[in-house]
């Protein structure tokens, strides 16, 4: 509901089994074949006979989501530093939603556009959780922990569990790339480095 929708194609038989109220809709479904659906879309998109082209969600600031409100409970957010493939970050979207976290912030670079591959991949939580794109994240770090926030890195090679840290408050989780994991940087700017511990298989 807080996209602004552009056009509405469907398939003549998608468009006789779509419900009454969609098809009352604005735009209208146009009634397309399947080839120039597939046409439109991007390379490896499946729209099994409907497509709705919309406008990107707008992209809230750090204090935007961040900033405590009345209710004072504590918040959630994940940090993601260079994550870049859109069905890891995705997943991570899906699993944020799940787990109750206030919202996910990106780098803008190094860091997957809201596509299509995205979104399917997050299945409908890139229109429920807050994405907050940053240019430096050292600098958005350094704005959480103003925040009240504690920065809680994930490191294979840390000394402590995340079970032996204290995670009362406002956290914020931050996630390393594919591969590389955290940078040094990032690394530094937490206040503490956890392990998942994990089975030695």
């Amino acid at each position: 509901p807080g996209r602004k929708k552009l056009q509405f194609l469907a398939t003549s038989s998608a468009l006789e089994n779509l419900p009454a109220h969609v098809k009352n809709t604005e735009p209208a479904p146009e009634a397309r074949d399947s080839e120039k659906i597939a046409r439109l879309l991007p390379a490896g998109a499946v729209h099994q006979g409907l497509a709705l082209r919309v406008q990107n969600l707008p992209e809230p600031g750090l204090e935007d989501v961040c900033v405590q409100g009345d209710d004072r409970k504590p918040r959630l957010v994940v940090v993601l530093d260079q994550l870049t493939d859109p069905q890891n970050v995705g997943a991570i979207l899906r699993s944020c939603v799940a787990f109750g976290a206030t919202a996910v912030i990106l780098t803008g670079q190094h860091a997957p556009p809201p596509s299509g591959v995205l979104a399917k991949a997050a299945s409908g939580a890139l229109d429920i959780i807050p994405v907050v794109r940053v240019t430096n994240l050292a600098r958005a770090m350094e704005q959480l922990a103003e925040l009240g926030y504690w920065r809680v890195g994930l490191d294979s090679q840390a000394p402590q569990a995340i079970a032996d840290i204290d995670l009362s408050g406002n956290i914020a989780l931050v996630l390393g790339a594919e591969g590389s994991g955290l940078r040094q940087l990032t690394a530094r700017k937490c206040d503490f480095l956890a392990r998942i511990p994990a089975s030695g298989q």
